[in-house]
């Protein structure tokens, strides 16, 4: 389920389109009503067809609503298995476009499409009902096991698999259950039961109808898509059942009965198929607790399990995408094409495992086991210091306490981004807290699972339960911004409640202090409006789970330690034979750039760039162009002296590129996406980005930038409101600061309209036309014909064709044709 407006971002579905516009041409299939298009990829092509698949409108057979689908034929066989693919909530089947041409180009038979109510589907949303989003999933897969390409275990039994995130992974459990069919599932951020996803509660043995109501995650469903009605496309009844709940801020009877029948919950015992559990650890939406509750029904039917925990989730953080995507085909490998024995049963942690020094990235580790061990792990106990405390919940239920807001549960995390920010926002309301330390740890912990304590505590209503990590003499920081609501009804007298904390993967640092806090608000929760008081006091240690058994591979020698010895040989020769390089060797301090022989090898053998050579002058735009995978953003990293080549040299000005050669400050660069801070405006990020590079502010040419990215009044709103596009013109124009002789955009006219291309265009012949030089990789062929002097064509890490634009293309020709016609030698 994804949040509709502001928050439709496709969380985990970031990466670059790889439609070519050189294969883009759609012909019309004879006698059919769909349209058939080709588009070039990695390795292979992928035929598309869209067409509209009538279903019985739910219970009510006699009409029909039309899903909006696309069909992705098996690129390089006749055949192959069939995969569902699903999108999340508030979006349609292009979010998936992406995904399903990799998958394509796997040898799957890929059908995507737009759920009811969504994109240009018709029919109205029932939160993936048994009797409404399940049949139409059903009726698509009678629709899959009569293509001819798509390969059959029966007569009308496709080979079928289903992947989808949140609302998209709910359907795929969902279908399973009431479709034996379906072979294998990977689904993503998704729930196991959504009245205890919607209305949770932490205490022992509580149930829903005591849960507290996560009023912003639901407003933001239910309200956030709406249009003529004031729920948008719901069903009639589901916007009644919200505006009803949300009215008296706690669950009906009804709500429960209705969310649980679209809960893959009501159904596990009928859900026994292979499946990989992806979740997110921030998530306050579908925490982790929600894919422990689908390993745990899954395996307990005897289906294969395999559990995987990962950076991101609803509220931010790191995506992952090229990871999970790749953990989704690989299981679907071993499941559906039967290409590889599968794995054991397992469960994955990423961790984040510090910065890359080379890119300043983090850098995310994978920690893995081969049993999934759940919530509980290898538990230890932590005695709490702490007397009993009277904490208030204030009249109107405000100001409250702050713990994870949607699209905002990463800030606290790592980076210093996270830290800035999340170190202004109000975690905590004086006098609204209990707060209970253990002794600084005396060696690290890592907690992985589900902490839990036992309470007492006096007075009737919600409460929040969350974990701090308190440094020595620094200011504590939520371990993760999760808060565990729980409902008390002790009264005067008092009740004993044993509370179980949100999941989480976290490590605490010897010295530290975990600390318990006890809240009577969240902003993101349903609190009452009359004032009252209750007392705390903890009756037990604070149980820590802990997993032993993950292991985290070690990470490969720094280069400078078995690059020492060389570097000492070198120094010795340039020391003891001087003056013997060649005058014909000497590099000419005049040409912009000059690459001769660059190779790089990654360390699992893809040979990303292989013995390329080029020589760019000045006042050229050249055009590096090439399918993805031809390895150019690889060669434009080691030109910018981020990653290290094998063998081979790149000269700028006749200068060695090394990382933090000074020759770099001549160069001006835009790789692999904008990175901005998102809490400040274009103008402070231009002159953040160039205060840091420690030269005057009169040499940045501020002006002439501001001018290129022609932003309006917008360069002073916060980066966080820009569109794609205008993150793009602003990370152009901070390329331009200080007008650099040597400008290396990558893909500059993503996210751009037609006029901003156009623009662009002239800005980048200006810019050269002045003695500067320009490198631009792109996939837009005719943008490169139109822009750029010259070309280097590239494919599978090699040069196959360079020189002047006109003389690459051939009189008569238009660059697109020579593109193919090159590629197709060169491969």
């Amino acid at each position: 389920m994804r949040p509709a407006g502001a928050l439709r971002a496709r969380w985990g579905r970031t990466g670059r389109s790889t439609r070519w516009a050189a294969a883009g041409a759609a012909v019309v299939l004879a006698g059919g009503a769909a349209a058939w298009g080709a588009t070039a990829g990695d390795a292979a092509h992928v035929e598309t067809s869209s067409q509209r698949i009538a279903v019985v409108d739910g219970p009510k057979d006699d009409q029909r609503v039309t899903l909006d689908t696309t069909f992705y034929k098996p690129a390089g066989a006749s055949k192959g298995p069939a995969i569902l693919l699903a999108h999340g909530f508030g979006g349609s089947k292009r979010d998936v476009a992406d995904e399903a041409r990799g998958l394509a180009r796997a040898g799957y038979a890929v059908l995507a499409w737009s759920a009811r109510g969504f994109g240009r589907s018709s029919g109205e949303i029932a939160l993936n009902s048994p009797d409404y989003e399940v049949k139409d999933t059903r009726q698509l897969i009678d629709w899959l096991a009569r293509r001819p390409e798509v390969r059959l275990d029966g007569p009308g039994d496709p080979r079928v698999g289903m992947a989808g995130e949140s609302y998209g992974g709910a359907i795929a459990l969902m279908t399973a259950a009431y479709d034996k069919r379906v072979d294998a599932i990977a689904p993503q951020i998704t729930w196991n039961s959504l009245p205890d996803a919607l209305f949770p509660d932490a205490a022992a043995g509580a149930e829903p109808a005591d849960g507290v109501f996560k009023k912003l995650w639901a407003g933001l469903f239910f309200t956030g898509n709406a249009g003529r009605t004031a729920c948008g496309r719901f069903l009639p009844s589901l916007c009644d059942m919200y505006q009803d709940v949300a009215a008296k801020g706690r669950p009906t009877e009804a709500a429960i009965s209705t969310l649980r029948r679209s809960s893959p919950a009501s159904v596990a015992d009928r859900i026994k198929v292979p499946a990989l559990l992806v979740q997110g650890q921030t998530d306050s939406l579908f925490p982790l607790g929600q894919a422990d509750a689908n390993a745990r029904a899954i395996a307990a039917n005897g289906a294969p399990v395999s559990v995987v925990w990962f950076q991101g989730g609803h509220d931010g953080g790191d995506p992952e995408t090229e990871r999970v995507q790749g953990l989704v085909r690989d299981f679907f490998d071993a499941r559906l094409m039967r290409s590889a024995k599968p794995s054991p049963d397992g469960f994955t942690v990423t961790r984040a495992g510090g910065l890359d020094s080379s890119t300043q990235e983090v850098v995310v580790d994978e920690a893995t086991t081969r049993r999934y061990p759940g919530l509980s792990g290898d538990p230890s106990a932590l005695p709490l210091r702490g007397n009993e405390q009277t904490i208030f919940n204030p009249a109107g239920g405000s100001p409250t306490s702050i713990s994870a807001l949607p699209g905002l549960g990463a800030l606290g995390s790592f980076g210093s981004l996270g830290g800035s920010l999340g170190g202004q926002l109000p975690a905590d309301m004086p006098g609204q807290t209990a707060a209970f330390d253990t002794r600084p740890l005396d060696h690290p912990l890592w907690l992985t699972g589900a902490a839990s304590v036992r309470l007492r505590v006096t007075g009737d209503g919600p409460l929040f339960a969350k974990l701090y990590d308190v440094p020595p003499g620094g200011s504590a920081a939520p371990a993760r911004r999760l808060a565990a609501p729980f409902r008390v009804s002790g009264g005067a007298r008092g009740s004993e409640v044993t509370v179980t904390l949100p999941a989480m993967d976290y490590r605490f640092d010897r010295g530290h202090r975990l600390r318990l806090v006890i809240a009577t608000t969240d902003m993101g929760f349903a609190t009452p409006a009359e004032p009252s008081s209750y007392k705390v006091r903890v009756v037990s240690p604070l149980t820590v789970p802990s997993v032993p058994s993950l292991e985290t591979a070690p990470a490969p020698l720094p280069v400078w330690v078995w690059g020492l010895p060389v570097a000492g040989v070198a120094l010795a020769l340039a020391i003891l034979l001087p003056g013997r390089r060649k005058r014909g060797a000497e590099t000419d301090s005049d040409v912009p750039l000059e690459i001769s022989g660059l190779t790089k090898a990654y360390k699992n053998g893809h040979l990303a760039v292989s013995d390329l050579s080029f020589r760019v002058e000045k006042g050229q735009v050249l055009g590096l162009l090439g399918p993805n995978g031809a390895g150019k953003t690889t060669t434009l990293r080691m030109l910018m002296g981020l990653i290290h080549p094998d063998s081979g040299s790149i000269r700028i000005f006749g200068h060695r590129v090394y990382p933090g050669a000074p020759v770099l400050a001549r160069l001006g660069s835009f790789v692999e996406g904008p990175g901005f801070l998102p809490h400040l405006s274009g103008r402070d990020n231009l002159d953040l980005y160039w205060r840091a590079t420690g030269r005057p502010l009169d040499e940045a040419h501020l002006e002439e930038a501001l001018q290129i990215a022609d932003l309006g009044s917008a360069l002073d709103r916060t980066v966080r409101t820009y569109s794609q596009g205008m993150r793009q013109r602003l990370a152009i124009a901070q390329a331009m600061l200080g007008l650099p002789d040597l400008l290396v955009l990558d893909e500059p006219t993503n996210g751009l309209d037609p006029p901003q291309i156009r623009e662009m265009r002239e800005v980048l012949v200006r810019y050269a036309a002045a003695g500067r030089t320009v490198i631009v990789s792109s996939h837009l062929l005719a943008e490169v014909e139109q822009t750029c002097t010259h070309a280097v064509v590239m494919a599978n890490g090699r040069r196959v064709a360079a020189g002047p634009v006109a003389e690459i293309t051939g009189s008569g020709r238009r660059l697109e044709d020579a593109f193919l016609e090159i590629i197709g030698e060169g491969s």
